[in-house]
């Protein structure tokens, strides 16, 4: 059985709870841990999304995030 990742960095984070939900079901149908789950997809960032829609759904999210915090 190959050795699991070791994660080094603990930082905390704050999520919205949709956000929370999708990574916990990720993590569920991928047989990893949420932190695992979240080293996985920052290493493999560029292969798991598509470049013109993050950056469509990043202004999407930034305009509504912009009107949450005045």
């Amino acid at each position: 059985m190959p050795k699991r990742l070791r994660l080094t960095r603990r930082f905390p984070v704050a999520m919205s709870e949709d956000g929370y939900r999708r990574l916990r079901r990720f993590a569920a149908e991928a047989g990893l841990e949420e932190g695992e789950a979240l080293s996985f997809l920052f290493e493999h960032f560029d292969s798991v999304t598509d470049g013109e829609t993050l950056a469509h759904r990043l202004r999407l999210f930034t305009a509504e995030l912009g009107g949450r915090q005045r």
